[in-house]
């Protein structure tokens, strides 16, 4: 018996194409897109992960200091006087190469103690290139690269090239090129320019001064050695990947609950598909059953041609994926290099649980949408099964029961919401709510159906009034496809509402924090993560320029807070004064805005809004403790404050503050404010004229505006991606159940034709059908898109990144909806439009 099953789900295959292409293709795009977020996030982990590993090496344990580094002379004391030899001074900087823009880590070491740490010089046999390691030790500026690096640059062996590291160019010269052994290693070796120690420190400009001291201990050296060290500095576990994994934790998550919305979606064009193929066998069915097939055999039957496609479906949604993934993990990459760390993807990652998890999606997704359809098909007796009246019979009576599971459904959604925390649960009651506003489909389509019947009548006549009582009269195909349609656009709602919503929240924060007119810094080349040191003279130089009344500078770094060892470091921001003046918007704050200026100066700090929420700070829990050059300092916070520049958070300070606790003699960026009667333009060409000497940019307010922007606008380039893909699913189901219908209704359309229907009415009569159900798809959408869009920003957000906004509503995003639901429905009807036109009564009306 189960050979017969086969060969008969097999041969059923093999004569409908069409439905199988369009089951096969459901579940293929909703693999793709899942594996392809997959891909792109474990490819950007693993790119940062190995370039992270390359660093570290094989330490255990590290000395690290402040924002400036510590004294190497202290390695001496380590190595010497404590004796522990396995230990190698390092010097790290993100810098990069003039005439490129991609930010590269400069890695100063000492290369006669590095053996036990790192073994960048050996070549693909194991072998170290003694030649290099010489000349890297003797000539001043001597660096070392990978081979993909200097082919992506264009260098070899003796080629000179000029490193800008805070704003300074210096001078430097290839004398080796790594050839790592295995991917790896050449992943990890990709953004590497290693020199000298010596060389390091004259090119950041940093001489006597060291990041960090690498070490390899024993547990019993350990407490001994941390108790030894100096204030300033301290001794901590390599651990820091643990702490950048939070850091994109609901960054990954947010993608991948969007990729799993194209599935949704995919299921009910599954669903459609496999009811459709059960009714056009509705005779044979019952043939069957009548020759004695059991329930049970029908049962399988059906579910193995579900398996079957999804098998096909799941294989061509995995090579998707990897085609998908490539495109993606630009996208990905760009986004955790703007908003998070700079990382460098040079080679995706497939790793065979991504394949596993996509195919068990593909194969699960297939059977379970496959398994109401396959019962109702056993339930039904013999003769029952012959009839077509049945499959709409039992859509009415299910009315209720699917009425009472929206509502539940939403009630259940609303119920997660209520839950004090939770990203898995915000994003389980989402798609409960848009499931559930899907699940309304059958009754919201007969009510707006009446409500749009006279409207159709006096706008089509005959053909209008047909069409709309059409699609209610054959419900059981209809409310699955404007179900899928209506998904998709309530998807495009929301996002485009969230987005919109949240962009106006970040250009508003824009206009009242940039209150300098004209900002120089260093070229935008690293992440939001890299610290960069700008020499202090650059203040002065500016100030000196005709037409500039003040100048700010500013000074980003990060800090370590002892109380919160499990999250990254913290964000320091520490400026002269606060150029968003009055304008700075509070969430609370101890201090009216006038005294804030004067609470900074006093050693008083204000923390951002999402560091405030990811540290529990509240004005009962309201100080902070980092550490500092000094030791470990508790810092009272006297506000918190809006702000949207990263979601790990900003504690900012005065700079007299800073400089007690600091030995730092560097910035990071200056705001320029000018005269009143000042020129804009005229001063920035005075100032890139007086900077010439140093790597910097001077632009006026507006661009650093827009630039902020367009990265904002590169963020949720990827969110624009899974929208289309998934209104594609959508367009296919409608597709898939227009089909259905003709193939269905072939019989009566042969009668229309037979009664005096012409050709061209009976095309029009189809478009009519299509267009109603994209305008009644369209008009779900919008009330499922707002609840959508108002969980995203204001529980979503909130709980992935700790940000508050304003909610504002874009009339053209209704619109567009609206004309997106609407094209989808008519481009799909256009297929089945064209074939009915060519219909010939005789052969329609043809049976046995």
């Amino acid at each position: 018996m189960p050979s017969i099953i086969i060969r008969l789900a097999l041969r059923y295959i093999s004569r409908r194409l069409f439905q199988s292409a369009m089951f096969a293709v459901g579940v293929a795009l909703g693999v793709a897109v899942v594996v392809a977020i997959d891909i792109a996030n474990v490819s950007a982990s693993r790119a940062f992960t190995l370039s992270s590993e390359s660093l570290v090496g094989r330490a255990t344990h590290q000395i690290i200091g402040g924002p400036n580094g510590f004294d190497s002379n202290l390695y001496a004391h380590v190595r010497i006087a404590l004796g522990i030899k396995r230990s190698a001074p390092v010097l790290t900087e993100f810098v990069r190469v003039a005439g490129g823009d991609q930010a590269l880590r400069l890695l100063g070491v000492d290369p006669l103690a590095e053996p036990p740490f790192r073994s960048y010089l050996a070549d693909e046999s194991e072998e170290v290139d003694y030649g290099a390691l010489n000349r890297l030790i003797a000539e001043p500026g001597a660096v070392v690269i990978s081979d993909a690096l200097a082919g992506r640059m264009g260098l070899s062996i003796e080629s000179e090239i000029q490193i800008s590291a805070g704003g300074r160019f210096s001078p430097a010269r290839v004398v080796g090129i790594l050839t790592p052994a295995d991917s790896a290693s050449r992943q990890a070796l990709d953004d590497l320019i290693i020199c000298d120690i010596a060389s390091a420190q004259e090119i950041v400009g940093l001489s006597g001064r060291l990041s960090r001291i690498d070490l390899i201990l024993e547990d019993g050296e350990i407490d001994a050695l941390s108790a030894a060290l100096p204030a300033g500095v301290q001794l901590v576990d390599v651990k820091e990947e643990n702490a950048l994994d939070q850091m994109i934790a609901a960054f990954e998550l947010n993608l991948q609950a969007m990729s799993f919305l194209a599935l949704v979606v995919g299921l009910f064009l599954i669903y459609n598909t496999v009811t459709f193929s059960v009714v056009q066998r509705r005779g044979a069915l019952g043939i069957m059953r009548s020759l004695g097939a059991t329930r049970g055999l029908i049962f399988r039957f059906i579910l193995l041609e579900a398996f079957i496609l999804g098998i096909i479906g799941a294989a061509l949604g995995l090579a998707l994926g990897i085609i998908f993934g490539r495109g993606t993990v630009a996208l990905v990459s760009q986004t955790i290099s703007d908003l998070y760390f700079s990382v460098d993807v040079q080679r995706i990652s497939v790793p065979p649980l991504t394949l596993l998890k996509g195919a068990a999606i593909g194969l699960g997704a297939s059977l379970l949408a496959a398994a109401i359809p396959s019962f109702d098909a056993t339930r039904t007796p013999p003769a029952g099964v012959m009839r077509r009246s049945d499959e709409e019979e039992a859509a009415r009576r299910l009315l209720p029961l699917t009425t009472a599971g929206a509502i539940l459904l939403n009630l259940l959604g609303l119920l997660l919401l209520l839950a004090p925390e939770g990203l898995a649960l915000s994003f389980a009651a989402l798609m409960c709510i848009i499931v559930g506003g899907a699940l309304l489909t059958p009754v919201a389509l007969i009510l707006l159906m009446r409500l749009l019947l006279p409207v159709a009548a006096a706008l089509f006549g005959v053909l209008g009034r047909l069409a709309a009582r059409s699609i209610t009269r054959s419900l059981s195909r209809t409310s699955v496809a404007v179900a899928a349609l209506t998904i998709a656009v309530s998807v495009i709602v929301g996002v485009s509402v969230m987005i919109g919503s949240f962009r106006g929240a970040v250009a508003d924060w824009l206009r009242a924090s940039l209150g300098a007119q004209i900002y120089v810094s260093p070229p935008l080349f690293a992440s939001n993560n890299a610290s960069v040191d700008v020499e202090m003279r650059v203040k002065e130089i500016a100030l000196s320029a005709p037409g500039v009344k003040a100048v700010s500078s500013a000074r980003h770094v990060t800090v370590i807070a002892p109380d919160f060892p499990e999250l990254p470091p913290v964000n320091l921001l520490a400026s002269d004064f606060d150029i968003a003046g009055d304008n700075r918007s509070f969430k609370w704050s101890r201090v009216s805005v006038a005294e804030h200026q004067a609470a900074l100066d006093d050693g008083l700090v204000m923390v951002s809004e999402s560091f405030a929420f990811r540290r529990g700070l509240d004005e009962s829990n309201n100080r902070i403790t980092l550490n500092t050059d000094r030791g470990p300092r508790e810092f009272e916070v006297f506000g918190v404050y809006y702000d949207y520049s990263t979601d790990q958070g900003v504690v900012y300070m005065a700079r007299s503050v800073y400089d007690r606790y600091f030995d730092d003699p560097f910035i990071s960026s200056l705001g320029v404010f000018t005269e009143a009667e000042a020129d804009i333009g005229t001063v920035i060409a005075e100032l890139r004229a007086r900077l010439v000497d140093f790597d910097l940019l001077a632009q006026d307010n507006a661009s650093l505006r827009a630039g902020a922007l367009e990265v904002f606008d590169r963020t949720f380039a990827i969110t624009i991606a899974l929208r289309l893909l998934t209104t594609l699913v959508a367009f296919i189901g409608i597709l898939s159940a227009l089909m259905a219908l003709q193939l269905e209704h072939a019989r009566e359309y042969g009668l229309m034709r037979a009664s005096g229907m012409t050709a061209p009415q009976l095309t029009g009569y189809a478009i009519i059908q299509t267009g109603l159900m994209g305008l009644v798809a369209g008009l779900l959408a919008l009330p499922i898109g707002v609840v959508t869009s108002l969980v995203l920003t204001h529980v979503i957000n909130q709980r992935s990144f700790g940000w508050t906004m304003g909610f504002s509503l874009q009339p053209s995003v209704f619109v567009e909806a609206l004309l997106v639901a609407l094209a989808a429905a008519l481009l799909a009807g256009a297929y089945p439009a064209f074939f009915l036109g060519r219909l010939k009564p005789a052969d329609a009306l043809r049976s046995e």
